[in-house]
């Protein structure tokens, strides 16, 4: 099995356009929540959620190409471009045979969905745009980024809703470690803010209802918390094979060493009892990170950490047993850019490999009152971001239908 490394990244968030920004304003304890802009939500129960705002694609994409692309699309397109110029590999020959693209989203092109829904509904089906379909196909993320920037290289596409990001790196892992490519782009991005999206979800009850503090309406762990926030945006990790990237002279974030995956078979939407999927995700990805960096200490862990009871309440009781009550230093990031879906995994492996390179770990804002209920006692980092010479770094996604993952890099 080969060695894989990170040795390229990129992010767009609610609090900034590139990785940078976007995880300086986390370190601060800044939130990307405000009311609505992207439609009129007057007529929903929920008008909040974590947009990305001043966002121009055709600062990335001929504008002609534009309306051939979903949000969700655009938005990977910006953070891929950010993580590939980042590697500094020039994509060209046999490499570009060798480069290939993991691609993720939960839901995909769900606004230009609706779109084309009102559209057939009003003025028939002969009026449906052409670009319709490829527009809004979740696996054309990874379509459009290949063919933007020549991966030649294997071409895959994970649908598996909130773990989609976390599932989309460790396909890539598995591609280089297999040695079916020399370097794979995992990208995962979502745009699912639009009536449809923000309305199905709070008629789940999902979502918080805080629309008159939107800022502090997502609060992960905390006693109060009500929900989660929806979020846009995507983050992408340029993986690589070590001996590759070494004898090239490239700069290398991190190593990943492990990564762990689980079924709750249990219930479409609620975790399984105690978070009993999440530990065997956990505990399969501490076990291979052990097997292949023997004694590794995890430093700090993003959690899933959705602002949801259960997800929440669970994922403590989780990580609890999963390191026998001595649990390192854990938070949740989307309390400052809301939940991702889809793009949440990879988004959150950016935030994790920054905060080891950075030796500075992410804070979970809006942490006021414990939930004694729960027993949610861990050491969730609260509003303050904290330094920290650490070695290694999990990050956890769960979703929908009980698709758990967690992923672990270390220094190099």
């Amino acid at each position: 099995m080969k060695r894989v490394v990170v040795t390229g990244l990129g992010m767009i968030t609610a609090l900034g356009r590139d990785r940078a920004s976007s995880f300086d304003a986390i370190i601060e304890g800044k939130s990307g929540v405000s009311t609505i802009t992207l439609f009129d939500p007057s007529r929903l129960s929920v008008t909040i959620a974590a947009e990305v705002k001043g966002f121009d694609p055709t600062e990335i994409m001929d504008p002609k190409e534009v309306k051939k692309a979903d949000r969700f699309i655009q938005l990977g397109l910006k953070c891929a471009k950010e993580a590939i110029e980042d590697c500094g590999l020039k994509i060209e020959g046999e490499l570009s045979d060798r480069f290939g693209v993991s691609a993720a989203a939960g839901i995909g092109g769900l606004p230009r969905i609706e779109e084309q829904s009102i559209v057939c509904g009003e003025k028939g089906p002969k009026r449906i745009s052409p670009f319709f379909i490829p527009s809004a196909l979740a696996n054309m993320l990874g379509g459009f980024v290949s063919i933007e920037h020549k991966l030649k290289g294997p071409n895959l596409a994970c649908v598996t809703a909130c773990t989609a990001g976390l599932h989309a790196v460790s396909e890539a892992y598995k591609t280089i470690a297999l040695d079916g490519a020399d370097v794979m782009l995992a990208i995962a991005a979502e745009a699912a803010i639009c009536e449809v999206g923000i309305g199905g979800f709070a008629a789940m009850r999902a979502l918080s209802t805080r629309n008159d503090d939107p800022q502090r309406a997502s609060r992960p762990f905390d006693r109060d918390r009500d929900g989660f926030v929806m979020g846009e945006g995507g983050g992408a990790l340029v993986l690589e094979e070590y001996e590759r990237a070494k004898k090239r002279g490239a700069k290398i974030y991190a190593e990943m060493i492990g990564f762990g995956e689980s079924g709750d078979a249990n219930h479409i939407t609620t975790p399984a009892p105690e978070g009993e999927g999440a530990y065997r995700a956990m505990k399969a990805a501490l076990k291979m990170a052990d097997k292949n960096a023997p004694n590794v200490k995890i430093g700090y862990i993003n959690a899933h950490g959705t602002s949801t009871v259960y997800n929440d309440w669970y994922e403590t009781l989780a990580l609890k047993k999963v390191f026998n009550g001595d649990v390192p230093q854990v938070s949740s990031t989307k309390g400052a850019i809301g939940h991702c879906l889809g793009a949440a995994g990879g988004i959150e492996a950016v935030i994790a490999v920054t905060a080891l390179e950075r030796g500075v770990l992410p804070p979970t804002i809006n942490y006021e009152n414990r939930d004694t209920e729960h027993n949610l006692d861990l050491d969730y980092i609260p509003n303050v971001a904290r330094n920290a010479k650490i070695e290694a770094v999990m990050s956890n996604n769960f979703g929908f239908g009980g698709t758990n993952g967690a992923i672990v890099f270390k220094k190099v």
